[in-house]
């Protein structure tokens, strides 16, 4: 059932993106000259006739005077003029489109390959960005230049079509129309001059357009019209939930053969004749050899154009491991591609990969692909190209190896030479095989044979009588090579296995190790910037490259280094989320390969610059850069959501502490404001009628409560100077006798009444602190006691030394305060409903304490009281060497 609801949920997803984004209409033909650009412009004027805004963006007549004709009535956007190689052509106008924002535009041609220079190398690349900016597109297309039948063709027709399209633009048709034409039809137009000029057509009759030609290309055009109405059809079938699908994926594996390309393209029709997804995946024993590397890299590209994963694998075990990835990838079928023929030395060296995969027990599917023969030119080039791909790969000739291998068997020869007058020659073989062994640990399988044959030569020429001659005089003499020569080769190609398992061990662990270490850095980055720095110089030792990255408008790296062109480059991959630049086919002239990094907040770029004699990038490089950004795009999304919440958290606080400060304000202002005028509107107007002693009183009251709220006003300014960091500490020394004695004289002066117990320890070195800050703290200490005191009860202060610290305890006989709040009675604003706080207070006395102490690198606890009842707050402050 979990299978079930996938296929629903990836076919509506396949749907609603084609909903959601522009439409692509595609008119498709057999052949030039069937009509598809006439009915495309004929559709263009029914939906004119119909309201709708339709541009002509580029349209392809090739001097058809119908076709001009039916242009006229048109919107038409015009043509740019580029340069190029001293001569001036026209192309269709992407960003004045873009800007016009049509709502159906018509693009003709779309396997046309634009100028040099341009931003995308193909038309279809320009529909692909007007698709993304939501504008519909009507465009026209011929049957050959569809990549997965790229090969289909070239066996019909012996030309191989360079200019193609991949199938995954289809994804995105909302319809598809074939625009069909019976070929003697369409012969006769050709002979008529309506298709090519009268001197062109002879020759395209003798070769394009021949009449088997032109009917197995009908046939392919209508099988793919066909196959696309039914796959449109299963996904919205499949969305609405009418029909459940069984899970289907192929998977196609490769070995790096000039057929790769072709087995990928042959796997891509199966997968789509089964409706099924598909993948391509390339197993390796060890590093690949240059022409092997270019092969997998360019069939993997071709795979990822058709729409399949693809993946590196490194194993010595080849038929197991092709196992393992069907059961890790989820594949239904295997395709395997065949070889066609095969030499003596591959048949006895290879492991029969199909023999073991059918002797092994596995729920799938293996189907054996064999890749179509190759016409005659180019089966020739293919051989041509094999067999310099052979040579270059047996014979390119490392001097470091051959030096190594040469010493080794001239030591193994000095190690026989001295045993000769110990042991017998038959026993000195078995030097010769253990210095064949070292060679084939440490080189390649061509070079082992070599040291093979070296060490037979010298075994039978110094060593077997008669000596000094190639002669064996002994039928046993004969057994010893036979056996020396076997064992030598066996040994060595076990040797040599066991070297590429290392390898390939070395080779799959790299990736991984490299992969590790990125995310371990970047796991402790806290911002922006650090993720930069640490990306940037992690991608240059990785990838051997130069890198510049940049978020939003935030960049590391040297922006010099990049020309006007490469920084429209990265503002088009950082605005198109898309990659360009080198090893791309948009925007090809930049030496930088350019590539998104997909944030949650903002759009960046990642710009890597390999060594510009690098005519390729290997696959297995640029997987490991695309993890790399990858990864890097998750921790910057990461640190965004973090700076998110943080500004968040700060929003929330800050507007809980606007309410706490609006409520704190409005009632501690307004208490002593309205005894304030209500003493002095009773003077005022009763003054003359009261009594000596009541009048006074009055004063007495507005005098209090002026006190009260300057010292409100004074917490909030110092608390508004502690929270800004705008206060500076002038230290000075005093006593702790001092500063206790003023800060009870003043409180004493609000409140006459309060009682307070001082006991000092002998000797108490004096303070280096502020000295008004710290005065000011203990008052709020006392004056917060003495509020919620018991009448008749001293507070006590007890001052002492603890180690490298002065502690100053105050204890209050209050109600205390609950252990689960002694914390917060530190914060801002928090007042409690019951206990040392009271109703009454404006929750700033004790913030404020603990922001002063803080900034003298102090500490202040709350406790409950020695003897069971009441609150305790421990102050303790850092002493100072005089």
């Amino acid at each position: 059932m979990q299978i079930d609801r996938n296929n629903k949920a990836d076919a509506w997803l396949a749907h609603s993106q084609r909903e959601q984004s522009g439409r692509l209409t595609i008119f498709l033909g057999a052949a030039p000259g069937v009509g598809k650009t006439f009915a495309m412009l004929s559709r263009a004027h029914e939906l004119m006739r119909q309201g709708h805004h339709v541009l002509v963006g580029v349209v392809e007549t090739h001097g058809r005077a119908d076709t001009e004709a039916l242009i006229q009535g048109l919107n038409v956007v015009p043509k740019k003029t580029v340069e190029y190689q001293d001569r001036f052509l026209d192309e269709m106008d992407l960003d004045q489109i873009l800007k016009l924002k049509p709502e159906i535009v018509l693009v003709d041609e779309l396997a046309h390959r634009n100028v040099p220079n341009s931003r995308h190398e193909y038309r279809w690349q320009d529909v692909n960005e007007l698709l993304d900016a939501g504008i519909d597109v009507y465009s026209t297309l011929n049957i050959q230049h569809l990549e997965s039948l790229n090969d289909v063709v070239y066996q019909i027709t012996g030309i191989r079509v360079t200019e193609t399209v991949p199938d995954a633009l289809l994804k995105r048709l909302k319809d598809i129309r074939l625009v069909d034409l019976p070929v003697p039809e369409l012969l006769e137009r050709m002979n008529h001059g309506k298709i090519y000029l009268a001197d062109v057509a002879p020759h395209a009759l003798q070769g394009f357009f021949k009449p088997a030609n032109l009917t197995a290309l009908r046939d392919l055009a209508i099988q793919t019209v066909a196959g696309q109405v039914d796959i449109d059809y299963r996904e919205k079938f499949v969305a609405q939930g009418q029909i459940i699908p069984i899970q289907n994926h192929a998977m196609l594996a490769i070995d790096g053969t000039e057929f790769s390309e072709d087995l990928v393209r042959r796997a891509h029709r199966i997968a789509e004749r089964r409706n099924a997804t598909w993948s391509v995946i390339s197993i390796q024993k060890s590093k690949i050899e240059n022409t092997q590397t270019f092969a997998v890299t360019k069939a993997f590209n071709l795979a990822r154009k058709l729409g399949a994963d693809t993946y590196l694998l490194y194993s010595n075990q080849i038929a197991a491991t092709i196992l393992q990835a069907a059961y890790d990838y989820g594949a239904s079928n295997i395709l395997l591609g065949k070889s066609a023929k095969k030499s003596l030395w591959q048949r006895l060296s290879s492991d029969h990969i199909a023999d073991q995969l059918l002797e092994k027990q596995h729920p799938f599917e293996i189907t054996f692909v064999q890749p179509l023969k190759a016409k005659n030119n180019e089966s020739k080039t293919r051989i041509e190209n094999s067999t310099s791909d052979w040579l270059e790969q047996g014979f390119s000739f490392n001097p470091r190896e051959i030096t190594e291998s040469i010493l080794i068997v001239l030591l193994g020869f000095f190690v026989a030479v001295v045993s000769d007058h110990f042991i017998g020659y038959s026993e000195l073989a078995l030097i010769f095989v253990v210095t064949v062994l070292i060679v084939a640990m440490r080189t390649r399988m061509l070079i082992t044979i070599m040291s093979v044959l070296i060490c037979f030569l010298l075994y039978n020429y110094f060593f077997i009588e008669p000596r000094f001659t190639f002669r064996v005089s002994a039928e046993r003499g004969v057994m010893t090579i036979i056996i020396f020569i076997v064992s030598a080769l066996l040994v060595g190609r076990l040797a040599n296995q066991l070297r590429a398992q290392v390898l390939s061990l070395r080779a799959a662990n790299s990736m991984s190790l490299q992969l590790q270490e990125l995310e371990r850095k970047l796991s402790t980055c806290v911002d922006i910037e650090q993720v930069l720095n640490i990306a940037k110089q992690h991608l240059e030792s990785s990838l051997n490259a130069a890198v510049w990255l940049r978020v939003g408008a935030q960049s590391v790296g040297d922006a010099s280094i990049l020309n006007e062109k490469d920084q429209i480059a990265a503002d088009w991959t950082q605005k198109n989320a898309k990659p360009c630049g080198r090893f791309t086919n948009t925007l090809t002239n930049s030496e930088w390969w350019f590539n998104p990094l997909n944030l949650v907040a903002d759009f960046g770029v990642v710009a890597i610059r390999f060594n510009r004699n690098l005519q390729s990038i290997h696959f297995e490089q640029q997987r490991l850069a695309e993890l790399m950004i990858d990864d890097i795009a998750q921790t910057l999304s990461r640190v965004q959501l973090s700076l998110q919440l943080e500004n968040s958290r700060v929003v929330a606080e800050t507007e809980k502490l606007r309410s706490a400060l609006l409520s704190s304000v409005s009632h501690d202002l307004r208490s002593p404001l309205a005894a304030m005028i209500g003493s002095a509107d009773t003077l005022k107007y009763y003054g003359d009628q009261m009594p000596e002693t009541d009048r006074h009183e009055l004063l007495d009251t507005i005098h209090i409560e002026g006190e009260r709220l300057d010292r409100y006003i004074q917490n909030l300014l110092d608390m508004t100077r502690l929270g800004h960091q705008g206060l500076t500490l002038s230290r000075a020394w005093i006593g702790v006798d001092e500063l206790i004695g003023s800060a009870t004289e003043r409180l004493k002066r609000y409140q006459p009444h309060v009682r307070i117990k001082t006991l000092f320890a002998e000797e108490l070195p004096a303070l280096y602190v502020h000295p008004a800050l710290i005065e000011q703290a203990v008052f709020n200490v006392l004056e917060n006691a003495a509020k919620f005191s018991p009448e008749n009860v001293p507070i006590e202060v007890n001052i002492q030394q603890i180690e490298s610290y002065l502690q100053i305890e105050i204890e209050d006989q209050g109600v205390g305060i609950p252990e689960d709040e002694r914390e917060q009675i530190f914060d801002m604003f928090y007042t409690m409903q019951r206990g040392d706080r009271g109703k009454t207070g404006t929750g700033l006395g004790l913030s404020i304490v603990k922001a002063i102490i803080g900034a003298h690198m102090g500490s202040i606890e709350a406790f409950s009281g020695k003897h069971g009842q009441g609150t305790l707050i421990r102050i303790r402050l850092p002493l100072h060497q005089d």
